[in-house]
């Protein structure tokens, strides 16, 4: 052995949610355990979560609400390593959180995603587990074992945990490393792409979006046989909020979308029943009663036929209400990594085991969280697929 070869039973490539979770289950096992960070900042990804509460996990996490190539790759980790005991974790650190909507859990107060972080690094310093932070990696090699050529000299292992995410927000040190160790290794990956990101507009339809820039309501979005109804925003390029990012991870390019601007009831009974009480009134006013004037008057002016209610046919107020309230929208792309919250699409499943995370045709290697073909759901889901995924790695290696 060369005097700067260290030998390792589990190299870790990635201190974020996953990795931090792999090497504390594997140290927990006796395995000597080396994590390789390639920033200097340990879960940067966990410190700026949640608007730096960090959303955890959710109460209510089932695979269906995972999108994969292969539906049913995502049961086995998830049923083995639950929300409840990260949860569990969670109180044993006495970290303070609350349930925040639809199941959503958020530490408590500001900038305590950095206890979760600590959390973590407790767990792995507790079962022996080093983290170095800092650290490059130049090539990996395999031949009886593996061989890491990094910055701090050669490491060797048995076995190759890459846990270093997809490509989502780059300035967090984010990089296509797993995609390429994926090639070099010949496992298959399907192609990357933005999820959970703001969608942008062009032309007539921008036209109409931007001037209200900054408005959130509450809205149904649907789109490749999804809905989801939370809140919406407009950007000076398109639309973001919660049903927009949702339904970003189920679009794709030269689709539509539909958004529902009036989820709590049907529209068409709503402007009938006003224009009985308000004949003299036009179509915007039934509007403004439901949602803010500037989009009621958008809708309006794009829907509505331009006349009183009481001089306008009720077959022709209820196609109108029809239309407004399933506006259909082709968005000309994405905002991009730079504002994705995850990445779609990855390390094919079909190349993994599902019950460790192991690559079939390679012993040895494994991958897990973000870098795999699983993508879940706004609000703690992606989360929970990194420490489930981690815990399964981590007990395997």
């Amino acid at each position: 052995m060369k005097p700067t070869e260290q030998v390792f039973d589990v190299v870790v490539i990635g201190a974020g949610a996953a990795g931090l979770m792999a090497a504390a289950v594997a140290g927990r096992r006796g395995r000597r355990v080396l994590v390789l960070e390639h920033t200097q900042t340990i879960g940067a990804k966990i410190l700026i979560s949640g608007g730096g509460r960090c959303n955890f996990t959710n109460l209510n996490i089932k695979p269906d609400r995972f999108l994969s190539q292969n539906k049913h790759f995502a049961k086995s980790a998830l049923a083995r390593y639950t929300q409840d005991d990260f949860i569990a974790l969670v109180r044993q650190h006495r970290i303070a959180f609350y349930e925040k909507t639809l199941g959503q859990l958020f530490c408590e107060g500001i900038g305590a995603a950095k206890l979760i972080v600590k959390m973590l690094v407790e767990e792995a310093a507790a079962a022996g587990v080093r983290i170095q932070p800092d650290t490059a990696i130049k090539a990996i090699s395999h031949a009886d074992g593996f061989t890491l050529e990094t910055s701090s000299g050669l490491i060797k292992a048995a076995s190759v945990i890459v846990a270093t995410g997809g490509l989502s927000i780059p300035k967090l040190g984010a990089t296509s490393f797993a995609y390429r160790i994926a090639e070099q290794f010949r496992v298959p990956v399907v192609a990357p792409r933005a999820a959970l990101v703001p969608l942008v507009f062009g032309g007539e339809d921008l036209a109409w979006m931007a001037p209200l820039s900054g408005l959130s309501v509450d809205a149904v979005a649907r789109s490749g046989g999804a809905a989801f109804q939370e809140g919406l925003l407009f950007t000076h390029r398109g639309l973001s909020g919660p049903s927009i990012l949702q339904i970003s991870s189920y679009w794709r390019r030269g689709e539509a979308i539909t958004v529902d601007f009036f989820p709590t009831g049907r529209l068409s009974e709503h402007v009938l029943a006003f224009k009985q009480g308000h004949p003299k009134a036009f179509a915007k006013a039934a509007l403004s009663a439901l949602v803010p004037d500037r989009l009621a008057d958008v809708l309006a002016t794009r829907f509505a036929p331009d006349s009183r209610l009481g001089d306008t046919k009720d077959t022709t107020l209820q196609a109108f209400a029809a239309a407004a309230q399933a506006v259909s929208l082709v968005p000309t792309g994405d905002e991009g990594y730079a504002k994705a919250e995850v990445t779609a699409g990855g390390i094919s499943t079909e190349a993994l085991d599902q019950k460790t995370m192991q690559v079939k045709a390679l012993p040895g290697l494994y991958f897990v969280g973000e870098a795999v073909d699983v993508t879940g759901w706004l609000g703690g889901y992606n989360f929970q697929w990194a420490w489930s995924s981690g815990w399964v790695a981590g007990s395997a290696a």
